[in-house]
């Protein structure tokens, strides 16, 4: 008898490849750009953010040192840029000394000074981007001799000076602002005042350099010279 031919077995059903690893690794990438850009934006922001700091003649590091030196550190909004002949009897400056706001209307002399010097007046030199260095009645004597060392060492733009109200301390004061723009008003920026126990040349250096010499009324350093 003869046999039967076999039905041959349906063919078997081809599946189309799934696309569930693909599907995961879009996410990936996607969430891979998604975090390096937040990573891009936020070093613009930090980068911003350091330029105006730098802008404003800051940096953590001075005000580190000024504290490893036992100073203390104070930035106030300036007040203020107006000439006056006198002050008004209720105005009071934010800081003492004073770092800015209303002044007279010529700076002192750039100079090393046996007397106290009025503060209104020293405000201008601050204007100008000098750095003032004021001592009270009970800074002894060494440490007076080598505020003046450190001031011969270097002298343009500063102005050493007593004031017996510190009583032991030494204040450093000094004004910033941004770098100006040509065909702008400067703008006021802010000022600094760091108050000592006593002298540190490293400490003295790191405040010159770090906020000197950036006033709002900018000049060249060269250009300040001492007894003028």
């Amino acid at each position: 008898m003869a046999k039967k031919a076999r039905t041959p077995p349906p063919p078997r059903r081809v599946q189309a490849p799934k696309q569930r690893r693909a599907e995961p690794r879009e996410g990936r990438r996607r969430q891979l750009a998604l975090i390096v850009g937040g990573a891009v934006a936020a070093a613009a922001i930090a980068a911003g953010g350091v330029a105006a700091y730098v802008a404003l003649g800051g940096g953590s590091s001075a005000e580190d040192t000024l504290r490893s030196a036992g100073c203390e550190v104070e930035r106030k909004p300036a007040q203020g840029r107006q000439h006056v002949e006198e002050l008004d009897e209720d105005f009071e400056y934010n800081t003492f000394p004073p770092t800015s706001g209303p002044h007279f209307g010529a700076p002192a002399t750039w100079d090393v000074y046996s007397e106290p010097v009025e503060q209104f007046r020293l405000v201008h030199n601050l204007e100008h981007g000098g750095v003032i260095v004021q001592y009270g009645e009970d800074v002894p004597e060494s440490a007076v001799a080598e505020i003046r060392e450190w001031y011969l060492d270097d002298p343009n733009g500063i102005v050493v000076a007593p004031l017996p109200e510190l009583e032991d301390k030494v204040a450093l004061t000094a004004w910033t602002a941004p770098d100006p723009v040509p065909g702008e008003e400067p703008a006021p920026g802010e000022g600094v005042l760091a108050t000592c126990s006593g002298f540190d040349a490293a400490a003295f250096d790191e405040f010159k350099d770090a906020y000197g010499f950036r006033g709002p009324e900018r000049f060249r350093r060269e250009d300040l010279q001492p007894g003028t």
